[in-house]
């Protein structure tokens, strides 16, 4: 079934429209802008390999609009097939944030994963479940995450070249480091895509971030840019 374009823009719109709001009525509030750039790999039927650089810019801070840079983060993520719809992996990241303010810390990130898909129809479903630590030069911090997604194709029941398609997910966060009180965060995003060419999705997105939100709650929204690439 094909949905309007008024549906359309109304579905992708109210996480702006959300937005917008909060960025009038909260003081605790920060935005970003991130574009990122990914590369797929595939080195067996059930083994493949993601390369992935991107960029967060400050597009409101403070109670203020401005354009800086905040982080650069370069990622490379493992994945394994152990089953039709279930797979484990294994990522790396570093965070440079030292280059853009000098009394930021950089960063190192292990990350351990398990993914289990399902579909139903034109609906695809996945659990996630991800446990990482992010190794600074002070501290090591323990965060455990769990994430749950939906994407579907919005011309027909498959996803052809030059259609376009949504990604919706929520995912919560636990963090805990040895002397830290633990902390909560959720996430809510909402992705509308490109099949550009059968190796190449565009993707622009929002998302919107409660942290620490049993405590000193502050919050997030990005308007994030992907570009993915499938070799």
């Amino acid at each position: 079934m094909t949905m309007s374009f008024t549906r359309l823009s109304q579905l992708f719109s109210w996480p702006l429209f959300l937005m917008g709001h909060l960025t009038l009525a909260q003081e605790n509030l920060t935005g970003y802008w991130q574009p990122q750039v990914a590369f797929n790999y595939d080195v067996a039927t059930n083994y493949s390999h993601n390369f992935s650089l991107a960029k967060r810019t400050y597009i409101f801070l403070e109670e203020t609009s401005t354009f800086e840079v905040r982080q650069l983060d370069l990622a490379h993520f493992s994945n394994l097939k152990i089953a039709g719809n279930q797979s484990v992996g294994l990522g790396i990241q570093y965070r440079f944030r030292n280059l853009f303010e000098k009394d930021a810390l950089n960063e190192l990130r292990i990350t351990q994963q398990y993914n289990m898909t399902h579909t139903s129809g034109k609906l695809r479903f996945g659990h996630r479940l991800r446990s990482e630590q992010r190794i600074t030069a002070p501290i090591t911090l323990h965060r455990f995450r769990y994430r749950f997604a939906l994407d579907m194709p919005l011309q027909g029941e498959e996803l052809n070249v030059g259609e376009t398609y949504l990604v919706a997910t929520t995912e919560s966060l636990l963090s805990a480091a040895r002397g830290n009180t633990p902390e909560y965060d959720q996430r809510v995003t909402l992705f509308y895509g490109w099949l550009l060419d059968k190796g190449a999705k565009l993707q622009l997105g929002t998302e919107f971030r409660s942290e620490n939100y049993t405590q000193d709650t502050g919050y997030v929204f990005f308007l994030l840019t992907n570009l993915v690439f499938s070799l």
